[in-house]
């Protein structure tokens, strides 16, 4: 099984926090749409033999585009590709762009999982990041969704500069009351050339702490914990049976097509991205060339990543798959480099597998880092 990611490079306006590629102007929203689909044509041989499980609308902001726009960009994929018969078909969409004639519309096509960037229901928080809704669009837009489609998960931003943990309780409680499947939450990062860098650095926002963001995530756990949501990885919290496909697929390591500006592939050996420039990806395209650049993985590079994504996960560092894939020395490399984390109660084997404690959790990229190998 595999899945395909279209980026579509367009919002209404720039979030402060945002890094993602997109443009703000869309008179080249037809060129570009056009050059999607003719790179999703171009691209039918690499999955020749691969069935296609999940397609993942992502950006930008993918709802800005009209529902007739979507339907052709999937009715594209399954003329050109082997679909399975169910495939999770997610749209990320912004409140503000979810009407109730949009959302009549998107429940009548094929998308069947909508994923609604929310990040808070206050309204200070919402103007300190630029968002394009406000909080009463953010509750609307869920409750009439909520109405026709049964797998909706929404994302949350903590370690806001001036969110209390009441606050921040709040807000995780207002999302509990829609009775949503699945919600992702994200710590506010202070990404380099953002808009939120450089008010930080003026003195205009305080600054973002570290300390406050692994206090609300502590929070997050536990609330989500007692509503049954699984934390199936780091900043993801799912019922059973509502784990997006797309995302687990990623962390498992699967085949992945990334087509539109600055989307990245993986076919199990190398990554590969698009040139995040609108223009070029539009003239490249056209021309029938693949604007993009190509990062052969070694086995250590693989390896590494597997630590990282596995320790993120509920399922873990099999050490049955790193013998498997990588051999015995890297099985020793890993147990060694383990211990010591494993005696200050941040790591733990079970059932064969490396995993991360409570204690450990929010840390876990940076034990992931420790574990890494530099050279062999």
């Amino acid at each position: 099984m595999a899945g395909i990611y279209i980026h579509i490079p367009f919002c209404k306006q720039a979030c402060h926090y945002c890094d993602f590629h997109f443009s703000t102007t869309m008179g080249k929203k037809e060129e570009m749409l056009q050059a999607i689909s003719m790179e999703l044509v171009l691209r039918k041989s690499e999955f020749a033999n691969t069935n296609v499980e999940t397609i993942y609308f992502g950006g930008g902001t993918p709802s800005v585009l009209d529902t007739e726009e979507i339907n052709q960009l999937i009715e594209t994929v399954y003329a050109h590709y082997a679909v399975t018969k169910d495939p999770e078909i997610t749209l990320e969409a912004n409140p503000d762009d979810l009407s109730i004639l949009k959302i009549n519309q998107l429940a009548a096509s094929k998308v069947n999982r909508l994923s609604i960037g929310v990040q808070s229901f206050f309204e200070d928080d919402l103007k300190l990041m630029n968002r394009a809704h406000n909080a009463a669009e953010a509750e609307s837009s869920i409750a009439e969704a909520s109405t026709y489609f049964s797998n909706i998960s929404i994302d949350l931003i903590y370690g806001i500069p001036g969110m209390s943990n009441k606050k921040w309780l709040q807000n995780i409680q207002r999302a509990l009351s829609f009775g949503l499947p699945h919600i992702s939450s994200y710590a506010l990062t202070v990404e380099p050339k953002t808009a939120l860098e450089k008010f930080i650095k003026k003195g205009e926002i305080a600054p973002v702490k570290d300390s406050v963001a692994q206090e609300h995530y502590k929070i997050l756990v536990k609330e989500l914990a007692k509503e049954g949501f699984v934390n199936y990885e780091f900043s993801n919290f799912g019922k059973p049976e509502f784990f997006s496909k797309n995302n687990t697929a990623y962390w498992l390591g699967k085949k992945y097509i990334g087509v539109g500006p600055s989307a990245h592939s993986f076919d199990g050996e190398k990554r590969s991205w698009n040139i995040n420039n609108n223009p070029k990806y539009i003239k490249a395209i056209t021309k029938g060339e693949f604007p993009r650049e190509i990062e052969e993985l070694s086995v250590v590079d693989r390896y590494n990543e597997y630590v990282m994504t596995g320790l993120r996960t509920i399922w873990g560092v099999s050490v049955s798959k790193v013998e498997k894939d990588f051999g015995k020395d890297y099985v020793a490399y890993l147990k060694k480099e383990a211990a010591s984390k494993i005696e200050k109660g941040l790591l733990e084997f079970r059932d064969n597998a490396l995993f991360v404690t409570e204690k450990g959790k929010f840390l876990s990229d940076g034990i992931a880092a420790d574990l890494f190998i530099v050279n062999m």
